[in-house]
């Protein structure tokens, strides 16, 4: 059988991954750091390497069939495109809700880069674009246990999406076939606003929690001071404003692949409810 290296192996997403691929006896390489102190399945072979050091993952690289490629928000490095070409088949990249890049196009976001790197090999592809991660709540963890969550656009309907059912994705990907040259876009089941997100997690912790609209300059300043990219910043709210009048798009990837409907976010929020209390 075949061997599938898996990069961000203990992330939010990665570490499912890893879990299932153990679970039904294929053989899973797990890309991390430190193996000595990596919690992993006992089926998975931890092997240290670093994205951000192309020249640690070839001992990673020998002898993998395919990669689930996590790119960790470092700038695009052709370097470990080509290294990943030169040894696997195959690769499927966890990507975002991008276009296409032309060539020639400058990137507006490193996804598109590294897509466009994938592309130029000889590689069999598949790019998993999800939305937004449910989990990025949980960067009002603090507030939620306060009770009060400020923050603007409580209006904005957004279809997060349970990390969960982007590996269940990436794993169909992984272990089955005709999915050479697709961009999947994967999306939570419905568009839930910013406040019903806020009063669906103080259900799941069992705490009254209410949403206090922030206006959107407060919130520039904050969010600024604690992100340090302006520039992002202005992005997130342009986003999120927009969302006010347009529903973030919902698509039916989870159920067209893996034949059972996306996670709820209520679903996700009593997953992690005790990340909130």
């Amino acid at each position: 059988m075949s061997t599938t290296l898996v990069t961000g192996a203990t992330g939010n997403v990665g570490k499912h991954i890893v879990s299932s691929l153990a679970r039904a006896g294929l053989p899973v390489r797990a890309l991390v750091r430190d193996p000595r102190r990596a919690e992993l399945p006992a089926r998975a072979e931890a092997v240290a390497g670093d994205l951000a050091s192309p020249e640690t993952l070839e001992p990673a690289l020998r002898g993998v069939e395919s990669v689930y490629l996590m790119w960790p928000g470092l700038p695009a490095d052709p370097r470990v495109i080509e290294l990943i070409a030169a040894h696997a088949r195959r690769v499927v990249y966890l990507s975002a809700d991008v276009p296409d890049l032309a060539e020639g196009e400058e990137p507006v976001i490193y996804h598109q880069e590294i897509e466009r790197l994938i592309r130029r090999t000889g590689l069999r592809w598949t790019f998993v674009r999800a939305i937004d991660f449910a989990t990025n709540t949980l960067a009002w963890a603090d507030q939620v246990r306060a009770g009060v969550v400020s923050m603007p656009y409580g209006r904005a309907a957004r279809s997060l999406v349970h990390e969960r059912d982007i590996a269940d994705v990436a794993v169909h990907v992984l272990t089955s076939a005709g999915h050479d040259g697709a961009r999947y876009l994967v999306t939570g089941p419905e568009a839930v606003t910013h406040a019903d997100q806020v009063k669906i997690i103080g259900e799941a912790v069992g705490r009254d929690v209410r949403w206090d609209e922030l206006p959107a300059e407060t919130a520039r300043e904050r969010l600024t001071a604690a992100w340090g990219d302006p520039a992002f910043v202005d992005a997130r709210l342009r986003a999120w404003k927009s969302f006010v009048d347009t529903p973030e798009r919902v698509t039916d990837t989870v159920e067209r692949l893996l034949g059972r409907p996306a996670r709820t976010f209520r679903t996700w929020a009593r997953d992690h409810a005790d990340d909130f209390r």
